[in-house]
């Protein structure tokens, strides 16, 4: 796991700040012009006013969620959740879109019946005008700065309520010319601009929770984010080439994991030490990585997967090994062999074996025995291939 140095600490931090500073002046912005669109929609008779004051209701409620997940999404891992709470601010993304495809299928409705009521159709007062183009005004004001807050800090959600400032923007502009047709003599296009509203809330409402389900069922980074993490892990030292790597999103962040393969002969402690290198280095370059599990393999376990399921552990070659050397009368001291080490490979167990020089009377002896051991060693049903080399071990 990548561990939280003090600096992406402080990060997370600042990020809640940020997203809790701008979430509550959106809130403040939201509530007063929600108030004054549905007051001055009632008393200017503006279906679509009215309606676009409801969706501004709708932008409080989801200031409401973005504060609640601002607040939470970066609490520390605990026992019950061990990879944090980052899925919160996923969550609460999904649960915006459905609040807003709600509010536009309300919205849509309403426009409708009024269209098959022409009895019910009335011509907006032109000061409902004002009200929609001081909404305008204020809403794009507070898209702009919302989502450069979201960029800033890497914040999907903040994005997500950014657009939905936006569409509340867009459908003001719609709310202007409904009204000014409708003042117009043709007083069924205060109904229709509200029923495109509607349209328009709706589909930033389906596109959110759409993106939102999707990371709540573990899709991936995108392709090209996915290279990068590639091109990084080839370029540390140690490492001949890569496999199974997946990446999943988990909020604003996201995980990894991947099958690095290493050179087979090298000791477990080198190998641990590469896929620690593979974890600093996406650390440093993919700021949005949280997590990264790294998996070594001596060949490349994709294409040929299994072929090692089976073979015995080490208790039971070290019985094999001294077994043959007792057979072969070997030297006691032989016959419990020293320092092996074993190579899972091809579907095989390739043995290094280290013999104690001091056992033996003078060369040609230890060459004799390690000539005849690997014979007998080579014969065993799972065993590769065999190295024998002596050194003076007491």
């Amino acid at each position: 796991m990548i561990s939280h140095s003090p600096q992406r600490y402080s990060e997370s931090h600042e990020r809640v700040r940020a997203g809790r500073r701008v979430t509550v002046i959106g809130a403040v912005v939201n509530v007063l012009l929600a108030i004054m669109k549905v007051i001055v929609g009632w008393l200017g008779q503006s279906a679509a006013l009215i309606a676009d004051g409801i969706h501004s209701f709708s932008d409080l409620a989801s200031d409401v969620l973005v504060w609640f997940a601002a607040k939470h999404a970066h609490d520390e891992a605990d026992a019950n959740h061990p990879y944090g709470h980052g899925r919160i601010e996923t969550l609460a993304t999904g649960v915006l879109g459905v609040v807003l495809v709600v509010v536009a299928i309300g919205i849509a409705v309403e426009g409708g019946r009024r269209l098959f009521e022409p009895a019910s159709l009335a011509t907006p007062a032109l000061f409902t005008l004002v009200a929609a183009a001081a909404s305008i005004v204020a809403k794009e004001w507070l898209y702009q700065y919302t989502v450069a807050v979201a960029q800033r800090i890497n914040s999907n959600l903040l994005r997500a309520n950014a657009w939905h400032h936006r569409t509340d923007a867009i459908s003001s502009v719609v709310v202007v010319l409904g009204v000014l047709g409708a003042t117009n003599g043709m007083p069924y296009l205060d109904s229709v601009a509200a029923i495109v509203v509607a349209a328009m809330v709706g589909r930033i409402g389906f596109t959110l929770s759409w993106d939102a389900f999707q990371d709540l069922i573990d899709r991936g980074l995108d392709a090209q984010r996915v290279t990068r993490i590639r091109e990084l892990i080839a370029t540390v030292g140690g490492v001949k080439d890569l496999h199974r790597l997946r990446t999943r999103r988990m909020g604003s962040e996201a995980l990894a994991d991947v099958h690095v393969i290493v050179n087979p002969r090298i000791t477990v402690s080198e190998g641990h030490q590469i896929g620690e290198a593979v974890r600093e280095r996406l650390a440093a370059e993919i700021r949005e990585l949280r997590d990264v599990t790294v998996h070594i393999d001596p060949e490349d376990d994709e294409q040929r997967p299994q072929q090692c399921l089976g073979l015995p552990v080490r208790e039971a070659i070290e019985r094999d090994v001294a077994r043959q050397a007792a057979q072969a009368g070997y030297p006691e001291s032989l016959s419990h062999a020293r320092s092996l080490q074993l190579h899972y490979l091809a579907g095989r167990v390739d043995i290094d074996v280290t013999l104690d020089l001091g056992a033996v009377d003078d060369l040609a002896e230890a060459r004799r025995i390690a000539v005849d051991f690997k014979a007998r060693l080579e014969r065993i049903d799972y065993v590769g291939h065999v190295v024998i080399q002596y050194r003076h071990l007491h």
